[in-house]
């Protein structure tokens, strides 16, 4: 997909470790999808929030991310305390559009499709952006996040390969097949819907086991 390589800027949320809440939570790219949003069920009570979509290159919306729980941060990676201290319990989910091939909007070249290894790697980058060793310099941050991210879009371009298992949650009620990998950071998950759109979820701090997924019903909500 096109917005691949601008996934890093965009989907987290966040840019060279800093948060930026005011441009998260505007909703205005959420209403210009042509597809549904997807969230955590009604079954999920806690505090619900909007992140960033991506464009493509003519500004056609392609993917968003919708968080649950405690609003990340790096910060809390590396936050002066002990080592068994509690973490921030989040679960964002991704919602890209299902895309085959297509030409560009001016007719140069060709869009990549999207799939569900895209919606893999967004949630795979989407979780290293609030990622930080706590025994990394800063200095180093900016290398360990350079391989940190091919070696998710690695990931998410083998989903039959072995650090994979299959995993099955519902979505709008209908038991789903996910691909899912956990790892020190936390976890990932990738599958499809009816509806025309792929899922990515990524997390920490909550069991991506009891989770469920729905189609949101207003967006707008969220703001």
């Amino acid at each position: 997909m096109e917005t691949t390589s601008q996934a890093v800027a965009q989907a987290p949320g966040t840019e060279g470790g800093q948060q930026f809440p005011a441009a998260r939570r505007t909703v205005d790219g959420y209403l210009l999808a042509p597809f549904p949003w997807y969230g955590l069920d009604e079954a999920f009570t806690g505090p619900r929030w909007l992140m960033q979509v991506g464009t493509a290159a003519d500004g056609a919306v392609e993917h968003g991310s919708i968080g649950h729980g405690d609003e990340p941060s790096v910060k809390n990676e590396f936050a002066v305390g002990s080592p068994d201290e509690p973490r921030e319990k989040f679960a964002v989910v991704v919602t890209v559009a299902a895309s085959p091939v297509r030409r560009s909007a001016d007719g140069t070249g060709l869009l990549e499709a999207t799939s569900v290894s895209s919606a893999a790697w967004l949630a795979g980058v989407g979780l290293l952006s609030f990622t930080w060793p706590g025994q990394m310099d800063h200095s180093l941050r900016d290398d360990w996040l350079e391989q940190q991210t091919e070696t998710a879009w690695a990931l998410a371009d083998d989903l039959s390969g072995s650090e994979w298992s299959t995993l099955s949650l519902p979505v709008d009620g209908v038991p789903t097949p996910f691909h899912y990998r956990e790892s020190e950071f936390g976890w990932v998950l990738a599958g499809s819907t009816p509806e025309g759109v792929h899922l990515g979820a990524y997390g920490r701090g909550m069991s991506a086991y009891g989770l469920a997924f729905a189609v949101i019903k207003d967006i707008k909500a969220y703001a």
